[in-house]
């Protein structure tokens, strides 16, 4: 059989035709007028399980929706499928859950009421002991960095692509709703990045079609929209979906948003178009995602939940993710049986992120002591799973535009919990940033560390993804950089 990367390069060549000439300008409707509809930003996938996935397209105009699923790339015997009517109420975006073809890949055709089709594909999860391998990364398009394709655009998905992984985590700020680009960036060698720049992209997002034109924007990608098609996603977010830092009441005093300064109503706008956007179905955006008895991926949100940042440095106790996640997430974790359990985070435990010189963005408070503000919450999860008998796990996070191994012995700091491994990665596409200092509140140890000096972009190549495997129950962490070189690796053992 031809290899699937390769067989989905060409379905998207072939079957992709008008797709950068519709995205060249406005991402509203009636991009391109012809005899028939055109499918503008590619395929996607989601939300795997072990009979179904979730497909998702968008097209230029009012259309239904067709996917065909079959074992083999060439669709002999294929399964046809309609799907729901494509409408403004949705930009003109859509899902189908498809079944599983027989055999461990599905591929699958989109179409629109005639359009030229486009291919994607999706593995579901192993029955039995088979190896699993995924990647994880966050943070697209931040800082000012866009899309500038005489530079390769965004390669690092090119690199995660070449990994051939089962799915991607991707770990929050997916888009970056509150950086608008520049049509230029003058870089340290004296040239010049050049941006692909969409007019959603040139301002702050207040209106949903703004938010809406941030997902479209990194469609516009090549290697990110063949990526896509290649391998699901589970999508998580954090703070940059919405705007920098933000936390449910808040109400803005930055003069760039001069439509709409409250952040719950950006959020609803936001929220619709993250759903509309992304390949996820699921009501919330923490969930439990089983991947075969080797894995679980425990995805969580920390963002919708949380107190203020102002109090996070003050008070004794705030919430992250609050009570009714914590047990949530307790329970799940009590009840898997998978070998291996993983905490999909979207912020690090120990790296002290602030919010200006009053709050704290992330958990830690960057004081010694007794857990306290968000602390106190994240304590309250490490000495459950002891109470409750939970092993194997590790913590994956995104966030601070770099990459790092953190192993923390709590118990050291006083903290009756078990020791764990929390790793990180990213960006994906963005800034890149010095490391953080750490909190000594869980006793973490910097066990390695990939970050510039100071905050530098894409080009001076701190961009990274980090990749799992499990195999024959060991749990393989490699952390990478845009080209996919390993940087550091190692391998824990199952209890």
């Amino acid at each position: 059989m031809p290899n699937r990367r390769d067989v989905l390069r060409a379905g998207l060549v072939v079957g992709g035709g008008g797709l950068l000439a519709a995205c060249a300008g406005s991402v509203g409707p009636g991009l391109v007028r012809s005899d028939r509809p055109v499918l503008t930003h590619g395929v996607q996938s989601g939300e795997v399980t072990a009979d179904s996935a979730l497909v998702w397209t968008r097209a230029d105009r009012p259309s239904r929706m067709v996917v065909e699923v079959a074992s083999d790339p060439s669709f002999t015997n294929a399964r046809r499928l309609e799907g729901p009517q494509l409408t403004p109420d949705t930009d003109l975006t859509g899902r189908l859950r498809v079944p599983a073809a027989p055999g461990r890949t599905t591929f699958y055709r989109v179409s629109a009421d005639g359009s030229e089709p486009v291919v994607g594909s999706f593995r579901r999860p192993p029955s039995g002991g088979e190896d699993v391998r995924f990647v994880w990364t966050g943070d697209v398009v931040g800082q000012g960095w866009g899309i500038d394709e005489s530079r390769g655009g965004m390669a690092l998905y090119r690199a995660m692509q070449a990994r051939d992984p089962d799915f991607l985590l991707h770990s929050g700020d997916t888009v970056y709703a509150d950086g608008p680009l520049s049509d230029t960036e003058n870089l340290p060698d004296g040239t010049v990045w050049r941006n692909l720049v969409t007019p959603e992209k040139a301002k702050v997002a207040e209106t949903l079609a703004e938010y809406r034109g941030q997902w479209a924007y990194n469609l516009l990608d090549r290697h990110y929209r063949s990526f896509q098609a290649a391998v699901p996603t589970i999508a998580s977010w954090d703070d940059h979906e919405v705007t920098n830092n933000w936390y449910p009441g808040e109400v803005l005093t930055d003069a760039k948003y001069a439509q709409e300064k409250r952040v719950d109503v950006l959020t609803a706008r936001a929220t619709q178009a993250f759903r509309e956007w992304m390949p996820i179905e699921s009501q919330r955006i923490h969930r439990r995602v089983p991947y075969g008895p080797q894995l679980d991926v425990f995805v969580l949100d920390m963002r919708s939940h949380r107190g203020s940042n102002p109090d996070a440095l003050t008070a004794p106790s705030t919430p992250l993710l609050g009570d009714e996640q914590v047990a949530w997430l307790l329970d799940g974790l009590a009840s898997s049986r998978a070998t291996w359990k993983v905490i999909a985070a979207d912020m690090p435990l120990g790296i002290v992120v602030k919010d200006g010189e009053t709050g704290i963005e992330a958990v830690a408070n960057n004081a010694p002591g007794a857990p306290a503000g968000r602390e106190a919450e994240i304590a309250r999860v490490l000495t459950g799973m002891r109470e409750r008998g939970v092993r194997n796990t590790v913590w994956l996070t995104a966030d601070v535009h770099y990459t790092a191994a953190n192993r923390f012995t709590p118990e050291r700091a006083g903290i009756d919990a078990d020791p764990f491994w929390e790793f990180v990665s990213g960006p994906a596409h963005a800034g890149s940033a010095p490391p953080g200092p750490m909190d000594p509140t869980f006793a973490p140890e910097q066990v390695f560390v990939h970050a510039p000096t100071t905050t530098v972009g894409p080009a001076e190549g701190f961009q990274h993804f980090g990749e799992v495997t499990i195999s024959g129950g060991r749990l393989r962490v490699d952390l990478r950089d845009a080209t996919g070189t390993s940087l550091w690796s190692t391998e824990l053992q199952p209890v």
